[in-house]
């Protein structure tokens, strides 16, 4: 039974200490494969072309939160998501960055700024702004209850609307409900079926009018075209964008320009590479105790 890291040179370096230090059998490169037969695990954010070198493969660890992007896998081979307190906590702060920052119209002071223009504008109070976050997972819930102890009015969704302390839940049936109060809207929703195109006009309009958006989710979720839409029948105020659909966006897209939008490259959260060995060294160990894994993906549900 051994790991194959399928990186960054920065990560190899990082996970081979790790592993070493734990004493459990590692390569670092495809090239230090010995025998193909003694690969169990697979850590990568893209695996190599051809799987079926490695016979006894049962499962692949994504390096990153997210694991839509990967192609599909052979039968009988899981994969697991990393799961990171990092992850979490960096996400986090780019949400509560971004809710910020468009709850005190930053995106317009930018503009003002770049123009050398001095106006100033009506602010709100955090406890007259209700925030509403789609995904009440364990970062959606870090993130609420963040906003909640500065004062703002935070609502939650979620397929099941799990109760969380302090927060108003809502569920499938209740979604028109949910996103009448959010004056700012944070994504955080994994990338499915249901989900996918979900940020569109429909669900723009069912904002209030001069809404903001935060969307640290998944790219394809947004209809980048709707969004502009949005934002020039000023039914939406700002955005702040960490996903875009496509990605990389292009350099002369509109977004760059639109001073209501602010863009950064998918940076909420960068996994630390000794929190990614660890977790993967947690796989590891639960399969050979048979117990569950961490970071599980259920192939049906998508995350």
């Amino acid at each position: 039974m051994a790991l194959l890291l399928h990186s960054t040179p920065e990560r190899r370096e990082i996970w081979s200490r790790v592993f070493a230090e734990e004493s459990e059998p590692f390569f670092a490169t495809e090239g230090d494969v010995t025998d193909p037969a003694l690969v169990t695990h697979l850590a990568c954010w893209m695996p190599p072309k051809d799987l079926t070198r490695y016979p006894n493969l049962s499962v692949v660890i994504g390096v990153g939160a997210g694991t839509d992007h990967l192609p599909p896998l052979p039968e009988g081979v899981a994969l697991s998501r990393t799961v990171a307190p990092g992850i979490e906590g960096m996400v986090r702060d780019w949400v509560v960055l971004a809710v910020l920052a468009l709850h005190r119209d930053l995106p317009l002071y930018l503009d003002q700024a770049a123009r050398g223009e001095w106006t100033v504008h009506k602010t709100l109070l955090a406890r007259s702004r209700r925030v509403g976050i789609m995904g009440m997972g364990r970062i959606g819930t870090l993130v609420a209850q963040t906003l909640g102890a500065l004062g703002f009015g935070v609502l939650g969704w979620s397929r099941s609307a799990r109760p969380v302390n302090g927060v108003r839940t809502f569920g499938s049936d209740d979604l028109d409900a949910f996103l009448s109060q959010s004056d700012i809207l944070v994504g955080l929703l994994p990338l499915t079926d249901d989900t996918r195109g979900l940020l569109n006009d429909r669900l723009f309009a069912q904002l209030p009018q001069g809404a903001r958006l935060v969307q640290a989710g998944r790219g394809p979720q947004l209809d980048m075209d709707a969004l502009r839409r949005a934002l020039d029948s000023g039914q939406l105020a700002a955005a702040m964008l960490d996903v875009t659909d496509p990605e990389p966006l292009p350099g002369d897209h509109w977004a760059w320009a639109d001073p209501r939008v602010i863009v950064t490259p998918h940076i909420a959260s960068l996994t630390d590479a000794e929190e990614g060995a660890h977790h993967a060294l947690a796989v590891i160990r639960a399969g050979r105790e048979g117990a569950p894994l961490p970071g599980l993906v259920d192939r049906e549900r998508g995350y």
